[in-house]
């Protein structure tokens, strides 16, 4: 939470991250910051009261959040791979290309993507008939555990969440992944070995928590369910809704040197370096 953050403070406040890069990672922090907020505060509250009720509204409401977060953050990560693509293989071109006005495109379409998704998947979800168990195998409200307590015709609403969870996923993935191998490519044909081996060093990394993300969902929602598979969900669900969004700050932001520029001139213009010296006086 608080990397995230920050993140969004440096790119609201910084002139000098008003670029298409740092507008995306703002993004993606703030989607970071909802999707947390969503699922971990419950789940926290679980484990230190013991409490784990929740009201039928309450869970309905967490899957909508949940799941519009996940299917946006889906195609924006695809958006920030491609704004990389154009970046690093079409430098030429990429002020042109990756204007203002497509970069907000972009991370509308996201956003209204994930809205559209949820709502008519819930909107099917609605009209089944739960008439018990009332007890979700699952650490949150996640879409299978929820359909299964229905007593009614399930068919509908699980041929409709399997195939938006597969046009969801797989496409934006092999984007992503498409987008890399390009960059990949034009980062082989860089002269200096210490750049190849930076640029190296930051794909890579962007690359494994992208592999961690889809993988994770792919496994989860795009894949035929079967009842000896349940416990592994449980575990790489836990990769898509803590270990990325963990990671993300990291990976994408923080180790950024302009992002580190920006939060020391955040310090210097609220004078906390002056205070600290002045303490340590």
């Amino acid at each position: 939470m608080a990397g995230n953050i920050i993140i969004i403070v440096l790119v609201t406040t910084d002139r000098h991250l008003h670029t298409p890069m740092y507008f995306f990672l703002g993004n993606l922090s703030c989607l970071e910051t909802f999707y947390t907020s969503t699922l971990l505060p419950r789940m926290l509250g679980s484990l230190l009261t013991g409490d784990r009720s929740i009201s039928v509204g309450g869970c309905f409401i967490q899957l909508y959040c949940f799941g519009t977060l996940v299917v946006a953050e889906c195609y924006l990560l695809a958006s920030m791979s491609y704004d990389r693509y154009l970046a690093i293989c079409k430098p030429l071109q990429y002020a042109t290309l990756m204007s203002r006005r497509l970069c907000f495109l972009l991370s509308a379409a996201s956003w209204l993507c994930g809205i559209t998704v949820m709502t008519l998947v819930m909107s099917l979800m609605s009209q089944l008939k739960y008439c018990g168990p009332h007890e979700i195998d699952h650490f949150f409200c996640e879409l299978t555990p929820v359909i299964n307590l229905a007593c009614s015709d399930t068919s509908l609403v699980t041929l409709v969440g399997l195939t938006v969870s597969f046009i969801d996923t797989v496409p934006s993935c092999l984007l992503t992944l498409l987008s890399y191998v390009h960059i990949i490519v034009a980062i082989a044909q860089i002269s200096s070995a210490d750049g190849r081996k930076k640029a190296f060093s930051t794909c890579s990394s962007h690359l494994i928590v992208v592999s961690i993300f889809y993988g994770s969902l792919i496994f989860v929602y795009a894949l035929p369910k079967k009842e000896t598979l349940k416990e592994v969900d449980k575990i790489f669900s836990v990769f898509y809704t803590v270990l990325t969004p963990l990671m993300n700050p990291l990976i994408y932001s923080l180790r950024n040197k302009e992002v580190k520029k920006a939060l020391r001139r955040l310090v210097n213009k609220c004078g906390i370096s002056k205070l600290f010296v002045r303490d340590a006086e």
